[in-house]
């Protein structure tokens, strides 16, 4: 909960007061590193766990969108339950005002650390952790990866229901939210789609589900999705000597 300080100062209920509050905490941070001498030589990375646990109620009551116009929340399957600011500063490495469209997860910050101190990281461990080191060195100066850092990325939602991404494209072989946005879970109807499919390039706000117009789509992603949970992991394992 947020502090006597910031109680009532966003207009948008303890949430927003909270992320307020949070605001104001990474400025102190950024201060004593700055007081401190530290700036030019700290890495410094923002970002978020999950969407905002903002229900539709709170966007009427306060007018306010927490999630933009991303589709669901925190714990649901859609955008809004994943999709999180990510913004790094590192004097000298990143250049400012940059950006990326790489899709990346925070998991990846074990590989991307480990790499940054020159660690190996064992085989059996961060199995799907990506270095994504390049992508924070080549930003700025327009450099982009012969091909994505991650074939896909994985994620579940608060039931535990999976979805996975790749490119533009996002399936969850469910039907529903699995998370609390409701319903949570939806039984297919008879000749109707057993699962979601959307195309974030097109139709970014998950408005129209293509399962049934695009079932090579369909078929690759849950492929792809089967794959990983029979390997036990998305990073390639390491080559035998």
């Amino acid at each position: 909960m947020p502090t006597k300080e910031f109680l009532g100062k966003s207009k948008a209920g303890p949430y927003g007061d909270f992320v307020q509050q949070m605001d104001a905490t990474l400025g102190q941070i950024m201060k004593a590193l700055d007081d401190g001498g530290h700036s030019d030589n700290t890495l410094l990375i923002f970002a978020s766990d999950n969407g905002a646990d903002w229900f539709p109620e709170e966007v009427r009551i306060f007018n306010h969108k927490a999630n933009a116009d991303w589709r669901g929340m925190k714990g649901d399957i859609w955008e809004a339950g994943h999709r999180v600011p990510f913004v790094a500063r590192w004097p000298g490495k990143i250049k400012p005002a940059t950006t990326s469209a790489e899709t990346l997860c925070l998991a990846d910050l074990l590989a991307t650390m480990a790499a940054i101190v020159g660690a190996k990281l064992p085989d059996a461990a961060a199995e799907d952790s990506f270095n994504f080191l390049p992508i924070l060195l080549g930003v700025g100066l327009g450099e982009k990866p012969a091909r994505p850092i991650r074939e896909a990325l994985i994620y579940h939602s608060y039931d535990g229901s999976f979805g996975i991404r790749q490119g533009p494209w996002v399936l969850s072989p469910i039907l529903g939210s699995g998370g609390f946005t409701k319903p949570a879970q939806v039984q297919p109807a008879p000749g109707g789609p057993e699962g979601q499919l959307y195309n974030l390039k097109d139709d970014p706000g998950q408005t129209k589900n293509l399962w049934l117009a695009q079932p090579d789509q369909v078929r690759r992603l849950v492929d792809l999705l089967e794959k990983a949970k029979k390997d036990g992991r998305t990073r390639p394992a390491a080559k035998a000597p």
